[in-house]
């Protein structure tokens, strides 16, 4: 016969130490957050990783972040030949406020610059970004380690070939002597003309980048491979994934954090397509096909010597690279990926 007393000792809690009753659950309590450690305590933590990175960060200060305070000039009709040092010519160049920016905006020979730029950017994005990728995904299907290697060394040797020697390999071989004209005037044919059409002059520097740097470009996505999870691969094989399917369902997932990083990076250099290649070419094929902002700012301001006009140049290319990488950051964050820094 139960009383008051047993009822009250159902209902009571578990004593400490003894399982809860069948069907019942003790609420999770929130889990202390651990203390912060201190500041010293961090520091003789992690010293050394502290002592490695410090020459890359030097370097970094010394050569990236001081220098963009040069970017004053571009506020400036700026003369080097002012005072004794670098430092007063900064304090006694005039000041103009933003009339560099208004006459560099006012020519139209610096839209023509902006619009090649821009044009030569985009095709090499669509036709040249993801030859790197398929390279990758070939090299790493290859079984024999030897002819792996051997493909990779005669595709990485040309990135270490100055532009100067590119030029005039393929001046050698599509250029009006070259070999290929050459071959089809034994034949009887008229030679293309290559070299020197600005029509096709994007084709052309595209196809250069392609030869130069379409190797050194797979070896990021080849990294990524490595890090692939081999199983996946052999679990989808024993559930008869063919080859198409790994490919879509497993590989390209798994390059895809890379892609994204590398895209957004090409973006924020929208603006910068290359110096020597286009300077090198620019007689050749002409003004209006070959001049990119690197070119302009090399011909309308340090020739010139124009320095403000040359560094509003900079200035503006840094912006809008900038703008162009913190948007395609966003949309990354939109659809899921971590992009160059992750959401906050």
């Amino acid at each position: 016969m139960s009383g008051p007393g047993t009822a009250g000792a159902v209902d009571a809690p578990a004593a400490a130490g003894e399982a809860p009753p069948p069907g019942r659950r003790e609420p999770r309590r929130p889990a202390r957050p651990r203390p912060r450690a201190s500041l010293r305590a961090r520091l003789r933590r992690d010293w050394p990783l502290l002592a490695m990175t410090a020459p890359a960060a030097a370097l970094l200060l010394v050569f990236h972040y001081l220098p963009t305070l040069g970017n004053i000039i571009a506020f400036q009709d700026y003369n080097p030949f002012v005072g004794d040092d670098p430092v007063e010519a900064f304090l006694y160049s005039e000041w103009i406020g933003f009339g560099n920016f208004e006459a560099l905006f006012s020519d139209p020979l610096f839209w023509d610059a902006v619009r090649n730029t821009l044009t030569i950017t985009a095709f090499q994005i669509v036709f040249f970004f993801p030859l790197p990728i398929l390279l990758a995904i070939l090299l790493n299907s290859l079984v024999s380690g030897r002819v792996r290697g051997f493909v990779q060394s005669v595709v990485y040797l040309p990135h270490f070939f100055s532009w100067v020697l590119v030029v005039t390999f393929f001046v050698q071989m599509l250029g009006g002597a070259g070999l290929l004209a050459q071959e089809m005037r034994e034949a009887g044919l008229q030679p293309w003309n290559v070299m020197t059409n600005p029509d096709t002059f994007i084709v052309l520097v595209t196809a250069e980048s392609v030869w130069k740097d379409v190797g050194w470009g797979a070896i990021v996505f080849l990294a990524a491979l490595s890090a692939i999870d081999s199983h996946l691969y052999e679990a989808a094989a024993a559930d008869g994934a063919g080859r198409w399917r790994r490919l879509w369902h497993i590989t390209l997932p798994g390059l895809r954090p890379v892609i994204v990083l590398l895209l957004i990076m090409r973006l924020g250099d929208a603006l910068s397509v290359g110096f020597e290649q286009f300077i090198l070419q620019r007689e050749a094929v002409g003004r209006d096909a070959a001049e990119v902002l690197d070119t302009f700012v090399y011909y309308q301001a340090i020739a010139t010597q124009q320095w403000g006009l040359g560094a509003a140049a900079g200035l503006f290319k840094a912006v809008v690279g900038l703008l162009l990488i913190v948007t395609a950051n966003k949309i990354a964050h939109r659809l899921g990926e971590q992009g160059v820094y992750s959401k906050s």
